[in-house]
């Protein structure tokens, strides 16, 4: 490394102290997702970010998703995935693959945490009574579809206080010894409100909300929980953006400070949101 660059790296570290002091003994709580979780070496920079983030006194909260993998499983054994309104159809035997599914997710984010230096700990929503769940109700009937009415955050407060990374599969029990699976982003929001989060981050496979779905350079950098209430009713959120929009609003809505909806596909996406000032992403607040 020659002078210029060593010099280049220690004025990025100098310029990130003021957003490190100000994040320092927060919570922020990650939704991982999308492509970071699929391609390689994406998935080893987001797990050596959220390391990072734990060293330097953040407290960080990972919710996963796991939806191709589930997918994929499911068609090995001949059960055909099914969605409505972006949400997946879980009968009994889908259930019974989601929840070994995303479990296996769980301890390899996990022990991949462990391997950036960051111990962690994998748990479901089962898990210490952190999430009890009812069916969601609606015009579909999505089967083992589970919608959040509590969670305990105890044992995550425990575990961060001891400094593990908690890893928190979407999984929820619920009346009549019945298991749910919930929507990764749904329970994120849900947790972030329940632990007071200062941040709830998802990182998605595109670059934020964007005016015009074809064009990139629509991308609107920040708005108000009005506004993004707006822009699904006029169609301009749609489809499978409106569950993590709506996910958002409802997180600043109920304690959290800001939602970031980041792309996860971009290189420390994290890092660059938490610790820049023009930050990515759109960022949603109350």
């Amino acid at each position: 490394m020659d002078t210029n660059s060593g010099l280049q790296r220690a004025q990025i570290i100098s310029e990130a102290l003021p957003y490190i002091r100000h994040w320092h003994g927060k919570t922020v709580v990650i939704k991982y997702g999308g492509a970071a979780m699929v391609d390689e070496s994406l998935k080893d920079a987001v797990l050596g970010d959220i390391a990072l983030l734990r060293y330097v006194g953040i407290n960080p909260v990972v919710v996963h998703g796991g939806g191709p993998e589930i997918s994929a499983i499911c068609k090995q054994m001949g059960i055909e995935p099914k969605f409505e309104n972006g949400l997946r159809v879980t009968d009994e035997p889908t259930m019974r693959v989601t929840e070994m599914v995303l479990g296996q997710i769980g301890k390899n984010i996990a022990a991949g945490l462990e391997r950036h230096g960051a111990p962690a700990v994998g748990l479901s929503g089962k898990d210490g009574n952190l999430l009890r769940a009812h069916k969601l109700q609606g015009k579909t009937d999505w089967g083992f579809v589970g919608e959040i009415e509590k969670v305990q955050p105890h044992i995550l407060n425990t575990l961060a206080k001891e400094g593990f990374v908690p890893v928190v599969t979407p999984i929820a029990p619920g009346e009549n010894s019945a298991t749910y699976n919930i929507n990764a982003d749904l329970a994120a929001a849900k947790i972030a409100s329940a632990l007071g989060a200062v941040k709830l981050l998802l990182l998605t496979d595109i670059a934020g909300i964007l005016r015009d779905v074809n064009d990139a350079d629509s991308l609107i950098a920040s708005l108000h929980a009005d506004e993004a209430e707006r822009l699904i009713a006029d169609g301009i959120v749609a489809k499978g953006m409106i569950p993590k929009v709506q996910c958002c609003v409802d997180a600043v809505r109920n304690g959290v400070e800001r939602a970031q909806i980041v792309d996860g596909r971009a290189p420390h996406a994290i890092l660059v949101e938490l610790f820049t000032d023009h930050g990515c992403g759109t960022m949603i607040e109350a």
